[in-house]
Formats: structure tokens, sequence, C-alpha cells
């Protein structure tokens, strides 16, 4: 499959801010190589929560995580029209609304994958995006 824009969900993006998982941390980063890499403002929420509440990074680590991630990735910002077409994606796909909320910011930033390791591989959503667990 031709990569050219792809939506890193937060799972994934975790493994690459983690040392917990070497393995999964190095495949993250490969499949990150040559392409255009698109999160949402959602995934940085949620990368942060992680690293504070479960990962116990110091606030200073985790500015440090954000502020690279600005640099590297496009960030699009969640709007009224994403969650909107987030609640039609989980009516259609009866994925979690917040995972249809990675969907929908895939979508509306033209992404043909989707990086994830908690939704189904392979999946075609929309026509037009493709999931993708880089660890399958």
């Amino acid at each position: 499959m031709n990569v050219e824009r792809a939506f890193v969900d937060t799972n994934v993006m975790l493994y690459l801010l983690s040392e917990q998982d070497p393995g999964k941390r190095e495949a993250a980063a490969r499949a990150m190589n040559g392409i255009t890499r698109v999160i949402s403002t959602q995934v940085i929420n949620e990368i942060c929560n992680v690293c504070l509440r479960k990962l116990k990074y110091p606030v200073s680590k985790v500015e440090k995580a954000v502020i690279e991630i600005y640099q590297q990735y496009h960030v699009s910002t969640v709007t009224r029209g994403t969650e909107l077409s987030a609640l039609r994606l989980h009516e259609r796909y009866r994925y979690s609304y917040y995972d249809c909320l990675m969907l929908a910011s895939a979508l509306e930033n033209n992404c043909t994958v989707l990086f994830s390791e908690d939704m189904a591989d392979g999946q075609l959503i929309g026509g037009r995006l493709t999931i993708r667990n880089i660890f399958a």
C-alpha cells in the first residue's frame, strides 16, 4: 500500500514516546518514514493525559514532547464539523465516539491510512481511509 498521508492514533504515538516496548517503538518509527504524519488536537490531549497520569512523566517532559509533535506532525484542530462527522461514523461503524473522532479527523485531512493498534486492521472507512495495525 502506498501511503502518503497517515493519521496516527494515540496508542501508536505513545509507543513512540515511551521506552516500555522497544519493538513497537521501532515499528512505529519505521512506519512514519517518508510520509506526511497527521494527528489531531484530541490525540495531543490524550497523550498528555496518559503521560501525566499513567506514565507519571514530569510536566517538563510532556511539554517537550508536545513541542516536538507540533514540529514533526500536521496537527488538525477538532471542530464542530469533525464532531458531527464522528457521530455519523459512530452510527455506521460502531467504534467508540473517540475512535470515530480520529477517523473523522483523518478523513477531513485526506489521509489514506490510519495507524492504530485498536481498530480492525484493513477495514476501509468512507471508501478512502484504511485502518492499518503496523504491529500485526
